[in-house]
């Protein structure tokens, strides 16, 4: 052997069966990726895309639950959801959540994670932990808690009246204003950490070299900020969009737990209208439900797609 490669002829018979040869690898190859494969692909078929074709299907349906029927027109649910306005007034109180609450968690996530990066600050790993410590918390059990902060005789207005900003209580989860802001305070609170996480990770993948080529050039702290980590982190933060804008239009616990989608369904999610239709009071509606919850699928969908396509910057 001395370790050169083989050199055949044009016409040496041998080069067609090294062909042959591998032809045969290549197929051994790509059958034993497919069957690696197989298994996760027919679980995520089974787990997700089936449950999304036979929701379809049933949105097309009407009746109780036992006696579910094509609907008279076929797409009577979607015209039927289009008029309902406690479904119109639920997607505007989404919406509401998810312009005022995303823009603010993601800045506020991004502006702690610079702060946290700073390699002269002593106990980063405390603050990121104290910072990380709400996304930790059950849904249930945090929302409880903000209920109870913002109860008539809670602390919230314990401390208020006492500092004597108000002369008497404020029933704050009773009023359309007071409850949804509190919605959006609670889902802050617990979502700021969670982001910031990601930001954290992306600024440790960006060389400090950088920083002091800036510094160096005269930029200044918002200069850097704006020209160096924010173009560095875009791909960091178009994800954390698509997610959190998934997260609100699926809005559920906050609503159920903190406010009940009151007072009269002017705080509840879209989500929550949806659980309530197909498992709350009365017959379950499951083709209206399903309906409604095929428009949320798309909703997500088209904002994850703008989003990717505003944040990408490929020619």
């Amino acid at each position: 052997m001395t370790g050169f490669p083989l050199v055949l002829k044009k016409d040496d018979p041998r080069k067609e069966e090294i062909k042959l040869n591998n032809k045969g690898i290549q197929t051994k190859q790509r059958a034993a990726g497919f069957m690696f494969l197989l298994p996760a692909t027919v679980l995520i078929f089974v787990m997700s895309f089936w449950p999304i074709v036979r929701a379809f299907i049933i949105s097309l349906q009407t009746g109780s639950s036992a006696d579910l029927h094509w609907a008279k027109p076929v797409f009577w649910n979607y015209m039927r959801m289009f008029k309902d306005r406690k479904f119109l007034l639920t997607m505007g109180n989404t919406f509401l959540y998810l312009i005022i609450q995303v823009p603010i968690m993601l800045i506020l996530a991004i502006l702690l994670a610079q702060l946290l990066n700073n390699k002269d600050l002593k106990f980063k790993g405390l603050f990121r932990t104290m910072v990380f410590l709400p996304c930790a918390t059950s849904l249930v059990s945090y929302s409880l808690i903000f209920k109870s902060l913002f109860a008539t005789q809670g602390l919230i207005n314990t401390v208020l009246r006492h500092l004597g900003i108000i002369s008497q209580n404020i029933n704050f989860l009773g009023n359309t204003g007071t409850a949804r802001a509190i919605i959006i305070i609670a889902l802050i609170w617990r979502w700021t950490g969670y982001n910031m996480v990601f930001y954290l990770a992306g600024l440790q993948n960006i060389e400090y070299s950088v920083y002091e080529a800036a510094k160096i050039d005269g930029a200044n702290g918002w200069k850097t900020f704006w020209h160096i980590t924010v173009p560095l982190l875009k791909p960091t933060i178009v994800m954390t969009f698509i997610m959190s804008i998934n997260g609100t239009l699926q809005l559920f616990d906050e609503s159920v737990n903190l406010t009940k989608g009151g007072p009269s369904f002017t705080s509840m999610t879209m989500s929550h209208y949806i659980y309530n239709n197909a498992f709350g009071t009365g017959v379950a509606n499951f083709g209206y439900a399903s309906a409604m919850s095929f428009v949320v699928f798309v909703l997500v969908a088209v904002l994850a797609v703008i989003n990717m396509k505003v944040g990408d910057t490929r020619d």
